[in-house]
């Protein structure tokens, strides 16, 4: 089945009748998805393209049977959009939202924590895909095929891009994790998930510099992970102290470098590569081979 999205998977989008929502919903349902419904209570009982428009997410999913929330919802609506979400007990809520207070972000996670009903992928993320299954968010559909590489990715560019370059091999699921200092969906859940997925073969992971995540998840692959993971780090040329790109990605000293992660990974046998076109060429070269 992939990981967490199947054929079957139905999906609401909180914020639908936004520019970016609407843009997105539409791009999902051109990609094969299942959008059915939409959510936001000042446009209840309108539509967007025939998928009708809820008050509430609690209405929709008993409207409309839907599994997944991907939520356009601006930062500072996003913590009571996701509260609701989770409150409607929707198994899986993808939030594409940037610039989310991380206070907020902390607030809705530990809150979905506490229910254990609801996973949250995000926030500031390009969502998940299954090519030719399902896409839940605003990965491009055109750029890869199915096949069997799971992705777990920092950085929504370089999700794309590797897509793109191993795109003749194909991915069971990509997930777009997002950079923020705190996330629903760290590296160690999608490993852990693609461990256990029977259509992976194997695991790229993409970091970047700031924090211990790759630590963490090197850690993590030694003990639980027996399939092959090709790694990548974002951010070997950046100056010490400087916030690159994501609000995660701060160095301090030696902590959180680039090269302090990819020796991690290379010492539980991950190999890693300088460049995001050199991590496609390792994982080539491990698929061809086996």
């Amino acid at each position: 089945m992939a990981i967490w999205l199947t054929e079957t998977s139905k999906i609401l989008v909180q914020g639908i009748t936004g520019s970016e929502g609407t843009k997105h919903t539409r791009r999902m349902v051109a990609s094969g998805a299942q959008v059915v419904g939409g959510v936001n209570p000042r446009k209840a009982g309108t539509d967007v393209d025939g998928i009708p428009v809820y008050a509430t997410v609690s209405e929709a999913m008993k409207e409309t049977g839907a599994d997944v929330s991907v939520l356009f919802v601006p930062p500072p609506f996003a913590k009571d959009a996701v509260v609701e979400a989770v409150d409607a007990q929707i198994p899986l809520a993808v939030v594409i939202t940037e610039g989310i207070p991380v206070h907020d972000t902390a607030s809705f996670f530990q809150y979905a924590e506490n229910a254990g009903s609801t996973r949250i992928i995000g926030p500031n993320c390009p969502g998940l895909i299954s090519p030719g299954k399902c896409n839940a968010g605003i990965i491009p559909a055109d750029i890869t095929q199915a096949g069997r590489i799971g992705l777990v990715s920092k950085s929504g560019t370089l999700t794309y891009q590797m897509m793109y370059e191993l795109r003749d091999i194909g991915f069971s699921t990509a997930v777009g994790i997002g950079g923020d200092p705190v996330v629903g969906t760290t590296h160690i859940d999608c490993l852990e998930a693609f461990q256990a997925d029977d259509e992976t073969d194997a695991i790229v992971m993409i970091g970047e510099i700031g924090g211990d995540a790759e630590e963490r998840a090197a850690a993590y692959i030694e003990d639980n992970v027996t399939k092959p993971v090709v790694g990548y780090v974002a951010g070997f040329t950046a100056p010490e102290g400087k916030t690159m790109g994501h609000a995660g990605a701060i160095v301090s000293g030696s902590s959180g470098t680039a090269a302090a992660k990819k020796a991690a990974l290379e010492a539980v046998g991950v190999k890693v590569g300088k460049t995001p076109s050199e991590t496609a060429r390792l994982m080539r070269e491990l698929m061809t081979s086996r």
